[in-house]
């Protein structure tokens, strides 16, 4: 059985993670969530004092999650990240903790898995084609823009061996980001959850590839499956993608 610490139980992702939690056999919950009869803890100090979780998994808020994940690996815990907002310069001292806790880090920008397979799929087409540019739409209190997983869809797409020289002109600040000379449009509106297009354009021919997640639930196997094999990785890892060649997403309720 794996005890798993929510950090930031009380917000939307965290409150349906520790429902989704409570219904699996082979997980439960360390620091009791929302739903449980008992307490909730003020901070993870708090916590740890009463129980000792074998995996901490972070849906905090932009401005508390580098804080919040460095206590995580302080404590020597594998580190489940689903919070975005965290800088480059962040992950990178966040990693240097992390080796040297030996706890692993793993930063999730989506965890829906039709997303992860957008990021591949556009990976691969960047190869293919001389422009792209994306199109990212979120709900309106969403802090960050660009998204995590546009950005790093992003680079997956550069990383790919992709330029993109049309979609990088910085002298237009209306046309977007640029992100590794790919464009990327940032919508926050009422209504929408998290959805993401990739426009790719050729000589005479587009390619459109578009992901819409319509509920938070769409989250859940995805995150599940990262408290599942967080503990066997090693060091920093950034994306699910590695954790699904060889694994299926599933919820497993008690029974």
């Amino acid at each position: 059985m794996t005890s798993v610490v929510v950090l930031g139980a009380l917000g939307r992702m965290g409150s349906l993670l520790c429902t989704t939690i409570e219904r699996q056999s082979d997980l439960t919950l360390a620091a009791p969530g929302p739903t449980a009869a008992a307490p909730l803890y003020a901070t993870l100090d708090q916590a740890l004092a009463v129980a000792r979780p074998d995996v901490a998994v972070d849906f905090t808020v932009p401005g508390a999650v580098f804080a919040s994940v460095g206590a995580a690996l302080s404590a020597g815990l594998p580190t489940v990240v689903g919070t975005t907002g965290l800088s480059d310069e962040q992950i990178e001292r966040l990693s240097a903790l992390a080796a040297e806790r030996g706890a692993a880090l793993l930063i999730v920008p989506n965890f829906a898995l039709g997303a992860v397979l957008l990021m591949q799929f556009a990976a691969q087409a960047a190869r293919y084609f001389p422009s792209a540019e994306i199109i990212e739409l979120h709900e309106q209190g969403k802090v960050d823009a660009p998204s995590g997983t546009s950005l790093l869809t992003a680079r997956r797409m550069a990383q790919g061996g992709a330029a993109h020289p049309h979609g990088a002109d910085e002298s237009r600040p209306s046309r977007g980001l640029a992100v590794d000379g790919v464009r990327i449009h940032s919508v926050r509106l009422p209504g929408l959850v998290a959805h993401q297009e990739v426009v790719f354009g050729g000589e005479g021919e587009t390619l459109t590839m578009r992901h819409d997640s319509l509920s938070r639930e769409s989250f859940m196997g995805g995150v599940l499956l990262a408290i599942r094999r967080v503990a066997s990785l090693q060091g920093t890892t950034v994306g699910l993608e590695s954790l699904l060649a060889d694994s299926s997403v599933r919820q497993e309720p008690k029974g």
